[in-house]
């Protein structure tokens, strides 16, 4: 992974005593009480870029805690590196009236490798400090200051990152030369800065104050879309001894090609040969870039390499090809080298990975943008991209956690903004079939089939790799129902296009159907009921479905002989814009045939349609609950 936890690295700066009475709790004006776990009662944050190679940023920060709901906000953990040192750091706990209660320093601190799983070379480090107190309000101080040997990552400063804390007042306040290319951003952020130049100097500092602590709010954007924070960029930069300039999305992929990368894609000639005999008589370019990315999945496996340059800069690909393994750069790189003999281009793109969408900003390049890397490989009628990390992801398929957001091409002609293609709610799609009997207890047994594609192909990747007995432990989570067991289960992961899971078994659920009285009461929908979404009065923020689906389900029942049939629920059809849903039940003889199809878009929606959204999904959740009564002659 692209080292990322420069974003970690909190900004500081040194003040010489620490007063205690004026950060008693009961000065907090009581509008920054609502809501709050914590306050911050004061923040100042300096970043000093007078030297390229030697940044240095400072911190003070006071913290109020009112309850243990606000611990974590108390918490502090520093990361730090070999191109980054941590000078000091200090602080005291305070009681809710400002006395001192405690003192601490940097020997207080615990200190981890903050190594990952999977990761085999990190140098990064972290020191973290959690207060111990059992009495509320308390309030701690820290004074901290860190250097860094490097000026392509500038911290960014976010006013308040955490809706249950608020600010009393916060400032970010960067230096630099006077002559100092310098690209800033602001999001979210109503007022000017104050801007100080001297001939030595040019000061930028943004403040904010008086902010309370806000309601986080179900199906929300992303965060980053409301909240105030700052970036900062230099033009020229300085990183492990090299030494560059951008001010675009053009000139930052370039100089990543051209420095970190083209010198590091030679192959031995005995693996391009390799290459050229296994794509020898491959018509299509598809073909060849399918048999190479097998060949790349076979022989490699993942770890993630942080040392050093190292974590913008991949291993060369020879050496891949020495060692079988890499990480997402490493392999991506080696994977491109390995095209490359077979006369097939490719792009190395940095992409924002997660399970939430998010994409490179058009208008603001920077280098932490970015925490992953995957494959573009062009081809006549379309693109195929790669997923270079796993042994057993299909060819030409990213799955949700790099699909529809806008990653950075790195080619020798310069960086480009292009689109990862997006997995529609109509492409996540799960078709579910069930032929099950009901016995005269109320016992349900039978088999059950699921087709899993698009976004919804990795549902069960956490089971893939398990033994079978644990794979029918994490099969009762799946299934949350009383008394199911399940046997003869049978996990297929089909890598044709599009790629899709193919899951089976049997299964028995014990007196599924209730009985009161004379009367049995089967649900119709056994496994794929819809949850009620919580209600929010006064909605402030837009409504955000990260991720559409589409979900089929047939049921098939059996009931046993001499049923009579007293109730049975009317079919559904439920209209709205954020999807639709529909429930059909037939009754033939004695088999109940239930049919239910529920699509969820995803999208933006005003905040105003938040009350539709918690309606519709209301609805489809009583829909999900329809039960047939009968009874047994």
């Amino acid at each position: 992974m692209i080292r990322n936890l420069f974003l970690c690295l909190l900004t500081f700066i040194s003040i010489p005593c620490f007063s205690q009475l004026e950060y008693a709790a009961d000065k907090i004006p009581s509008s920054l009480r609502s809501r709050a776990n914590a306050v911050i009662r004061e923040m100042e944050t300096t970043v000093d870029m007078r030297a390229v190679d030697q940044v240095i940023i400072k911190v003070k920060k006071v913290v109020t805690v009112w309850n243990k709901n606000g611990d974590p906000r108390a918490d502090l953990t520093i990361y730090y590196d070999k191109s980054s040192s941590i000078q000091r750091i200090r602080g005291q706990v305070l009681d809710a009236i400002g006395n001192v209660n405690a003192k601490f320093t940097q020997s207080d601190f615990t200190d981890h490798s903050a190594v990952s799983d999977g990761s085999m070379f990190i140098d990064y480090r972290l020191k973290h400090f959690s207060p111990i107190v059992t009495t509320y309000p308390y309030t701690v101080i820290y004074e901290y200051e860190i250097r860094n040997k490097q000026n392509l990552i500038i911290p960014d400063w976010y006013a308040n990152p955490y809706a249950d804390q608020s600010v009393e007042k916060n400032s970010y306040t960067f230096i630099c030369k006077p002559n100092e290319e310098i690209r800033i951003r602001e999001y979210n952020y109503n007022d000017k800065p104050e801007v100080l130049k001297t001939e030595k100097t040019t000061t930028y500092t943004w403040q904010v104050s008086n902010k309370p602590a806000f309601k986080s709010e179900p199906f929300a954007p992303d965060p980053d879309l409301y909240q105030t924070y700052v970036k900062i960029a230099a033009r020229q930069f300085s990183y492990y001894g090299y030494k560059g300039s951008y001010q675009n999305w053009e000139e930052l992929g370039k100089w990543v090609y051209n420095d970190l990368i083209k010198g590091r894609q030679s192959l031995p000639e005995q693996t391009t040969a390799e290459i050229k005999e296994l794509v020898k008589g491959t018509d299509s370019d598809r073909e060849k870039a399918k048999k190479i990315y097998q060949y790349m999945q076979k022989k490699t496996r993942y770890i993630s390499v942080q040392i050093g340059i190292g974590g913008f800069q991949p291993m060369p690909a020879a050496e891949v090809q020495q060692l079988s393994y890499g990480d997402c750069k490493a392999l991506v790189n080696y994977t491109q080298s390995l095209l490359k003999a077979a006369d097939i281009p490719s792009l190395y793109c940095v992409v924002n990975a997660g399970r939430n969408k998010k994409s490179m900003d058009p208008d603001f390049a920077s280098m932490e943008q970015g925490n992953h890397i995957i494959l573009a490989v062009p081809l006549k009628t379309d693109t195929v991209w790669l997923e270079c990390t796993s042994s057993d992801s299909p060819f030409g398929f990213l799955g949700d956690f790099t699909d529809d957001r806008t990653v950075l091409a790195c080619t020798p002609e310069g960086g480009k903004l292009i689109k990862t293609p997006a997995l529609s709610s109509s492409m996540n799609l799960l078709v579910r079939k069930a032929q099950l009997n009901v016995d005269a207890e109320g016992t349900v047994t039978g088999k059950l089939n699921t087709r899993f594609s698009g976004a919804q192909y990795d549902n069960y990747q956490s089971l893939v790799a398990q033994p079978y007995t644990e794979q029918l432990k994490l099969l009762k989570d799946k299934y949350d129902i009383d008394n199911i067991n399940f046997n003869d289960f049978k996990l297929v992961q089909d890598k044709g296009t599009p790629p899709h899971t193919l899951e089976s078994f049997k299964l028995d659920i014990q007196k599924y159907a209730a009985k009161s009285n004379d009367l049995f009461y089967l649900e119709l929908n056994a496994f794929n009921k819809t949850r009620n979404i919580p209600e929010v009065r006064n909605r402030t923020l837009p409504v955000y479905i990260n991720r559409g689906f589409t979900d089929e389900d047939e049921l098939s029942y059996e009931l046993p002989e001499g049923f009579k049939m007293e109730a049975k629920p009317e079919n559904k059809r439920i209209i709205s814009p954020f999807g639709t849903y529909s429930s059909e039940l037939k009754i033939e003889g004695k088999i109940l045939t239930y049919k239910r199809k529920f699509q969820l878009k995803d999208g933006n929606y005003p905040a105003a349609q938040y009350q539709e959204f918690s309606n519709f999904m209301s609805n489809v959740n009583i829909a999900d609950h329809d039960k047939v009564v009968y009874k047994l002659n």
